[in-house]
């Protein structure tokens, strides 16, 4: 019987049979070598003492020193010329207290030893605007900032305008002007105002002129000569249309020189305010004796009491010119003195009316009263 296998495989089979023992073998023997011999192993594996000894410096090194960078920069204009003795500050979560540095002759700075993390640069210079910005330092970096433009400070100016004495007393003057009892009458000559401006000669004349020839008083001195005709007064005059002209003639003449006279001249060259000021508080008996006086006291332009020698001169004066133009039997100098006390009491009856009624009477006194006062203060 054949068997198979054997005379034809069989030196193969030995073969890989003595090559298996042969590794197990050279496997064992090497195993054996390793653990008959480790110093020697040890030795070939370990580093030199001299290579220990030079790393063993660097692994000490202190922390922070690995850490800390550099931050520089140049601070110029707006057109660009370097700014010197520009104050730098470094400031930051770890740069604590905040690090000061001036810009050099080129506008430079420079920190060292600066903490990374987020920090934040102020400069100023003198004439210029504060300029701040921030930027984030990595560990051991050299930080270059970017130039610092400074723009040019804001210079801010104030203006402080004041109005003069003269252009506040104008005013003053056209609030007067709108003064009418009920809206119709002028009312022109008194002040609501306690502390008001004094006039200018210009502002008296122009006061003065605004009453004359304001419509009402042409009709209020038609009915004057109305009513002197009605009553036959200065009969030298005559009746008819030419006797009431010479009376209209005759009352709008006084009316102006008187006014001209007492209210405009002699207060001009004597300094003296020609009108009424208004007192509103108080008892009524000072009040009262307040308006009374007036009759023959005024304030003069530097703000203190004084006789009224405007008024009492002006209507001497206005009576001695009327001389010249009443007919004979009514002139004289007792005349002109009776004149000018009937009309220096109905000057006082005027201020008392002036102190407790008119004002009620006058639409624009009390607008004028609460305004003029604040411009003037």
């Amino acid at each position: 019987m054949r068997r198979t296998g054997v005379s034809s495989g069989g030196p193969r089979t030995k073969l890989l049979v003595r090559s298996i023992f042969n590794f197990v073998l050279g496997l064992g023997a090497s195993i054996g070598l390793t653990f008959l011999a480790p110093p020697a192993f040890a030795q070939v594996n370990q580093p030199s003492a001299p290579l220990a000894a030079t790393r063993a410096p660097v692994d000490q090194q202190p922390p922070d020193q690995q850490l800390t960078g550099s931050i520089s920069g140049t601070v110029v204009d707006k057109s660009g010329a370097v700014v010197v003795g520009a104050r730098v500050t470094l400031m930051g979560a770890d740069q604590f207290p905040p690090q000061d540095a001036l810009s050099g002759e080129f506008g430079q700075f420079s920190f060292a030893g600066v903490f990374p993390g987020s920090f934040r640069i102020r400069i100023a210079a003198a004439g210029f605007s504060a300029q701040v910005f921030s930027g984030t330092l990595h560990p051991g970096e050299a930080y270059l900032a970017p130039p610092s433009s400074l723009a040019p400070a804001a210079v801010s100016t104030t203006v402080q305008v004041t109005v003069s004495q003269t252009e506040l007393a104008q005013e003053q003057v056209k609030a007067q002007e709108k003064q009418r009892i009920v809206g119709v009458f002028p009312n022109f000559y008194v002040s609501y105002v306690p502390d008001a401006v004094p006039l200018s000669p210009k502002q008296k004349f122009q006061l003065a002129w605004k009453t004359t020839i304001d419509p009402v008083t042409f009709a209020l001195v038609g009915v004057s000569a109305g009513v002197q005709q009605a009553q036959n007064d200065f009969s030298g005059y005559g009746q008819g249309a030419l006797g009431y002209a010479k009376r209209f003639g005759a009352t709008y003449t006084d009316e102006a020189t008187s006014t001209f006279l007492g209210s405009a001249l002699l207060p001009s060259l004597l300094k003296q305010d020609p009108r009424y000021f208004y007192k509103g508080s108080g008892s009524k008996v000072s009040r009262t004796l307040y308006a009374i006086a007036n009759s023959v006291i005024c304030k003069g332009d530097n703000g203190r009491w004084q006789p009224n020698y405007s008024a009492i001169l002006g209507g001497l004066a206005s009576g001695a010119i009327s001389n010249l133009y009443y007919p004979p039997k009514d002139r004289g100098v007792a005349l002109v003195f009776e004149s000018t006390a009937i009309g220096t009491a109905e000057t006082a009856v005027l201020n008392i009316l002036q102190e407790f009624l008119l004002k009620k009477f006058t639409p624009n006194a009390q607008k004028q009263s609460s305004s003029q006062t604040t411009k003037g203060h």
